[in-house]
């Protein structure tokens, strides 16, 4: 293959992070902002409801609205209330309160030193995380890996894009976003559903996760490869 572009998952793949305690957690912070809007325990219910719905919504197929779009459209018309009247007090939250979520994560082995390659290779680098986040959170999220934001050609995140892994329309954009085809890029990632559905438009996966049953063009961690993109760019 003609090899242009790496994409690299960032929850599992670079981050090591309790992925389950992490989301649990966020969605407590984002519960403590909504009592913050209203002390009325039914509304704070409802509000928390609509936000669920809201991110559910990003996740589904909705062509030609960014995540950003589908979330507060959904918002509003399930909350009654425009996320721009308190997106304020998010802001706050993101700034503020979201680094604590860090709790024991940190860089996964080989992490910056992959990253490092494949810009030493004249690769297109992106930080393919499933857009659901505002680009802040990713930032706090990549920060935790110990990979900066001018490392890489292209951050996907819900104000940009218009589709979650693992639709086709996700990796056909990022693809786009970094001016290759989707043939000459490589996902990685640890998801076999999310990541691995890279291979539908044509890319090539590599798997960093420990299911023995996901089908990929290739797996190991991330030393492994290290060596494969060296190969590969030869």
């Amino acid at each position: 293959m003609e090899l242009k572009a790496v994409l690299f998952d960032l929850d599992g793949t670079l981050l090591d992070i309790d992925i389950d305690n992490f989301i649990s957690r966020y969605f407590d912070g984002l519960s403590a902002v909504i009592a913050q809007v209203t002390e009325c325990p039914d509304r704070r219910t409802q509000l928390m409801s609509s936000i669920h719905k809201a991110t559910s919504a990003m996740m589904d197929a909705h062509d030609g609205e960014t995540n950003q779009e589908v979330f507060t459209r959904v918002f509003a018309d399930t909350s009654g209330l425009d996320l721009d009247d308190i997106w304020s007090a998010f802001d706050d939250f993101y700034v503020q309160d979201f680094p604590t979520l860090i709790a024991h994560s940190g860089p996964i082995e080989g992490a910056q030193e992959v990253v490092r390659l494949a810009r030493d290779l004249s690769l297109k680098t992106a930080i393919a995380t499933n857009p659901m986040f505002p680009r802040i959170a990713v930032l706090h999220r990549m920060s935790w890996a110990n990979i900066l934001p001018d490392q890489v050609d292209l951050i996907t995140t819900f104000e940009t894009m218009k589709a979650c892994k693992p639709h086709p329309g996700y990796f056909l954009q990022a693809a786009q976003m970094l001016g290759v085809e989707p043939q000459q890029c490589i996902m990685v990632g640890d998801d076999p559903r999310l990541d691995l559905a890279a291979a539908d438009v044509g890319m090539a996966t590599f798997f960093v996760g420990d299911s023995p049953s996901a089908v990929t063009d290739y797996r190991g961690d991330l030393i492994d490869l290290q060596r494969l993109l060296e190969r590969l760019c030869v």
